[in-house]
């Protein structure tokens, strides 16, 4: 596992940096995955995937409507949270402009699957998403590394009040208990950032949501009592966030984090500070391709098939530049983030 001496190590010296331009590194790489074909946009690749998803809402729909009024809707429940963080993977490609090269496509495709049928706000998304592309790890640029409720760093934990100060004593322990709020979270935060500048269009956007919660509970308080009903929202909604948590978490969780000061080129930064995840094709499906997360952060508009012929690229690219490469198993990846917690935690435990 990389960590913050690795880091500071691996920066080129100034002799390197020396004749050359900044980002100079990445350039020869990004020529080498043009050279090979991997930025093209690969159309039935989505076609096929997004048809899928579409099938699976379709049949957790009729499942529902066919089941009525029995706690076994419970088990469309499971279900249909699988199928929302397929859905949250397809916004989040559509976002990056991988499955259309255009603005305005990908803008209307991410939309509709996310303010529509996630009830996410994809303007609010995508600005958090992309201040985190810029400076992954950062704690003061990057907002997904923010001590809203769980402290990322030391230094963080040191200046931790209310909140975060009372979770962050007994953070590992609680991380995944946490994520069965997320769903709701990430709905809450989207209806609160329509008064934001970041939502450029906060009518259509207002509008989507709105129409999203109204399909949700009508359509659950319709058909099922209200104690079928919530039991229902409480399986859906909290297994939803478990599961978008549990495909976000090995990324970045664990990995060194940069703070103000540090120099790091585009390169370095990137890989540094994210970590893959082997596992084969069901790691692929259950992440949507998230577990190739360096090569997603280099190359973020790559499609995600093009994703593992680009690992080996990169891994051998970073071998020949003498820079770390980190890629572990799933499960260690959770024991690494949930011992990063664990770490950054324990000066809240001994001031207790």
């Amino acid at each position: 596992m990389a960590n913050s001496t690795v880091l500071i190590e691996s920066l080129p010296t100034r002799e390197q940096e020396k004749g050359r331009e900044r980002g100079s590194d990445f350039s020869v790489l990004s020529r080498r995955m043009a050279d090979a074909g991997l930025l093209r946009r690969r159309p039935l690749y989505y076609t096929v995937r997004f048809g899928a998803v579409a099938l699976a809402l379709a049949g957790g729909v009729a499942a529902f409507v066919t089941l009525g009024n029995s706690w076994s809707q419970l088990f469309v429940a499971v279900a249909l949270a699988v199928v929302f963080g397929q859905l949250g993977l397809a916004a989040h490609d559509l976002a990056h402009r991988q499955v259309f090269s255009r603005r305005r496509p990908s803008e209307t495709g991410g939309l509709l699957v996310a303010n529509l049928l996630l009830g996410m706000s994809y303007g609010w998304w995508m600005n958090k998403h992309t201040r985190h592309h810029a400076n992954p790890n950062h704690e003061e640029k990057d907002p997904d590394v923010s001590p809203d409720i769980l402290v990322w760093s030391r230094r963080q934990a040191t200046r931790a009040e209310g909140l975060p100060r009372f979770v962050g004593k007994h953070q590992a322990a609680l991380f995944f208990p946490l994520l069965t709020l997320e769903g709701l979270n990430l709905s809450f935060s989207s209806f609160k950032a329509l008064r934001s500048p970041s939502v450029k269009r906060p009518v259509l956007e207002g509008t989507l949501l709105v129409a999203h919660f109204a399909l949700y509970f009508g359509g659950l308080f319709t058909v099922l009592s209200p104690g079928k009903a919530l039991a229902f929202i409480a399986v859906h909604q909290g297994l939803f966030g478990v599961y978008l948590g549990s495909v976000f978490a090995p990324n970045h969780k664990g990995m060194p984090m940069i703070e103000e000061g540090m120099r790091l080129d585009f390169l370095r930064r990137q890989v540094l500070t994210s970590r893959n995840v082997r596992g084969g094709v069901l790691v692929d499906a259950f992440m949507g391709g998230l577990n190739y997360q360096i090569e997603h952060h280099l190359f973020p508009s790559m499609p995600t098939p093009a994703l593992g012929r680009a690992q080996d690229i990169t891994e051998r690219y970073c071998a020949e530049l003498g820079v770390p490469y980190c890629q572990t198993g799933l499960l260690a990846s959770y024991r690494e983030a949930l011992r990063h917690l664990r770490s950054v935690g324990e000066p809240l435990r001994d001031a207790h």
